[in-house]
């Protein structure tokens, strides 16, 4: 899970599956660790089946789901739009700087992982959009079609 590259901040949780616990956990973490004092927590992320309230109700009693689930307000990247998605983003540059060779158990990964996230933080490194909200609406027209067409 990635969190945030508009502020410069992200955070990278390695796990050994990538289910619907592990989600809930890392939404929990989101919310209780990494912004304990925010009223509203703004979640954008993909469409993956894992990533909805459900997954929360799934991992945890009905109360701490709803607790969780009061503070989150999900936004979703268009379902061919994933490009649009930061998290997707900076897993690719993860993966040309950092997980570009073979690592040999899970460990290594998360020590890799975890020196990678601490200097991208310590930079401060932002995504820069290239393309202009005329050029993103006229990307994105198949998928938002407007009145006036």
């Amino acid at each position: 899970m990635m969190c945030e590259p508009l502020r410069g901040w992200r955070h990278v949780k390695v796990s050994e599956r990538r289910t619907r616990r592990d989600y809930a956990g890392c939404v929990r973490d989101l919310v209780d660790v990494h912004y304990p004092d925010a009223v509203r927590v703004r979640l954008v992320q993909d469409t993956l089946n894992t990533h909805d309230g459900a997954s929360l109700s799934e991992a945890f009693p009905p109360a701490e789901a709803r607790r969780i689930l009061d503070r989150i307000e999900f936004h979703y990247t268009p379902k061919h739009g994933s490009w649009l998605n930061m998290a997707e983003t900076e897993i690719g540059i993860m993966g040309s700087q950092c997980l570009d060779r073979r690592l040999d158990s899970q460990e290594g990964l998360a020590t890799e992982v975890a020196a990678w996230e601490e200097k991208r933080n310590l930079l401060g490194v932002r995504i820069h959009w290239t393309f202009t909200l005329a050029a993103a609406r006229q990307k994105l027209r198949k998928l938002y079609p407007s009145n006036e067409d």
